[in-house]
């Protein structure tokens, strides 16, 4: 049985799940991303913060007092800061202010936060640590030769009094026997702060710290924060770089489950949920790779699909954006989309291949979502194989594979659609609980349930709307609210799960969705971009002017031969 990211066992998922149910109700009877995302940072967050007191407990250990006084007197003696170097510091730009130099046992202390004093009995010593700081503590205290290790981190220095100030940064590192390998600013978007300076150095881990505790007590910098270490990082969660570690994303949430609701439409079926098991059984056996399984469907499966499609295609004329209606048309024109059968993935997943590059590979229920937003990242698409219900034909509580076919693929067939689904997948990688919670939110209300406007008209393009009727007629009439697409906003609103929901936002255009997606994302913590190489089927993480140069000769390469084509074009016959 697989468990969530978290490693939290199984059975501990289901109990912590239960009592969230018991607080605040049964859960929703429809599929839910973003609640999917807060149930997985709840998890999440515990666990990091037992990891992260085990750290900091380690970090507070005598014998790491004892290894740091022993690195301070060897300081003192050996590498004694000249004279000069904090005069200089201090007096540069005419400033009083001095960077202080100062040892690895005062704490880092982050801005406008209680510095810890004798009389702070009852709080920990490491109160001002961040869990980057304190991780790298942590890593200095393994022995003599990790605290002398040198290691590569970012660190960012926010300046108030513009770049006057940087050179007290450079005479700093210099101080503490650092080298920096690269340097960069930008205008700062925080309020009294005039740049962000990020500085990449290579450096003994006790030093970095007693450069970052120095940088912090000058008031010419808004913060100083050190945004990695290169041996760990709790704040960096692993994502996959490749296509064929997606067969480590498959991990599922233990909700609206036949075997655990008893609400779910199956709860009562043994035939049914003994079905659901040998399907759920083959994806997990599936691994990149390999042909996506046939499903012998049975009759009722089929008369249940037959149901649904017959529903869809008489309501997707008048209420459909264009583009689902242009590749519907095409699916059936293949011979993919008929009334009498349900369609293979394979098929599906060749169809889509041709069309925008997109493939399937089989799910086995309910991902979380950080998994199923990764695997977009690659133009992949988790779909399950299982049939809903026969007594609940228009409704599913989770997804199934008529929800998957008739919802989502057709507009995965569309570039332009293709493209926005594979940027929230990019910008998932590397993301943080918070901001996967708010691309599982902007997920919700645009692929799930959004809507377009076509001239005067305004049309459903979300696959919850397209496989599910009445919310559908709910969405385009007059009784619910209708607000313009925006990701900021979009991203933070409250959804309706137990009911048809009163909010829908409307996206201009696609094209409008995704400049606007990718201007939002730009504003997200992640300290990399990646880009999705469609060679390889390999995600590059764009962290070093080595790749972006490379990245760039490619771009020329490309952009002569668009110039070349254009110029071929305008040339006149002969």
């Amino acid at each position: 049985m697989h468990t969530s990211p978290s490693k939290v066992m199984p059975f501990q998922v289901i109990q912590i799940f239960l009592e969230e149910c018991d607080e605040n109700g049964y859960p929703s009877r429809r599929r839910s991303l973003v609640d999917d995302a807060r149930f997985e940072t709840i998890v999440v967050k515990q666990t990091k913060q037992t990891v992260l007191d085990e750290a900091r407990a380690k970090a507070n250990d005598s014998s790491l007092e004892c290894s740091i006084l022993q690195a301070q007197e060897q300081h003192q003696q050996e590498d004694k800061i000249p004279q000069e170097v904090q005069q200089t510091v201090g007096d540069q730009d005419n400033d009083d202010e001095e960077i202080r130099m100062v040892a690895v046992d005062e704490l880092p202390q982050k801005p406008h936060e209680h510095v810890p004093s004798a009389d702070d009995e009852d709080k920990d010593t490491d109160a001002g640590l961040t869990e980057e700081e304190v991780v790298l503590q942590n890593a200095a205290s393994e022995s003599p030769e990790a605290e002398k290790e040198v290691v590569r981190a970012a660190v960012v220095v926010r300046l108030r009094d513009g770049m006057g100030s940087l050179g007290r940064i450079l005479k700093a590192v210099e101080a503490y026997h650092g080298a920096v390998v690269h340097l960069e600013s930008r205008q700062s978007r925080s309020d009294g702060v005039q740049f962000d300076v990020l500085v990449k150095v290579d450096m003994a881990r006790t030093q970095l710290l007693q450069l970052i505790r120095s940088l912090r007590q000058t008031q010419s910098f808004g913060s100083v924060s050190l945004l990695s270490e290169n041996n760990v990082n709790v704040k960096a969660p692993w994502f996959p770089k490749h296509a064929s570690e997606l067969d480590n994303c498959n991990h599922l949430m233990t909700k609206y489950e036949p075997d655990l609701d008893m609400n779910h439409p199956g709860f009562a079926d043994q035939v049914y949920r003994a079905r659901r098991k040998e399907i759920a059984e083959i994806a997990f056996a599936y691994r990149y790779g390999d042909p996506i399984p046939h499903i012998d469907y049975t009759e009722t499966e089929n008369q249940t699909w037959a149901a649904v499609f017959g529903r869809v295609k008489e309501l997707m004329v008048k209420h459909a954006c264009s583009e689902y209606i242009a590749v519907f048309k095409k699916l059936e024109d293949e011979k993919i989309f008929v009334k009498e059968r349900l369609p293979q993935l394979q098929e599906m997943s060749d169809f889509l291949r041709k069309n925008t590059g997109f493939t399937l590979r089989p799910a086995a229920g309910l991902l979380t979502a950080r998994d199923f937003l990764a695997s977009l990242a690659f133009r992949i698409f988790q779909s399950t194989q299982y049939v809903r219900h026969i007594n609940s034909p228009y409704h599913t509580p989770e997804p199934d594979c008529i929800h998957e076919l008739l919802g989502h693929m057709p507009l995965l067939a569309d570039p332009s659609f293709a493209q926005f689904s594979q940027e929230i997948g990019l910008a998932s990688l590397g993301a943080s609980d918070e901001e996967i919670e708010k691309l599982s939110t902007v997920y919700w209300f645009t692929v799930e349930f959004g809507l377009c406007k076509e001239k005067d008209e305004v049309k459903a393009y979300g696959a919850g709307l397209l496989s599910a009727y009445g919310e559908l007629l709910h969405a385009i009439s007059d009784k619910p609210e209708h607000r313009p697409f925006e990701p900021a906003s979009t991203a933070v609103q409250p959804y309706q799960d137990q009911e048809y929901q009163p909010i829908y936002y409307v996206a201009e255009s696609f094209e409008d969705a995704k400049e606007k997606f990718r201007r939002w994302v730009s504003t997200m913590s992640r300290p990399f971009e990646v880009r999705f190489n469609p060679h390889t089927e390999r995600v590059e993480v764009l962290d070093s002017v080595d790749k972006l140069e490379t990245l760039v000769s490619q771009l020329n390469t490309e952009v002569l031969h668009l110039t070349n084509a254009i110029a071929k074009l305008k040339q006149p016959f002969c």
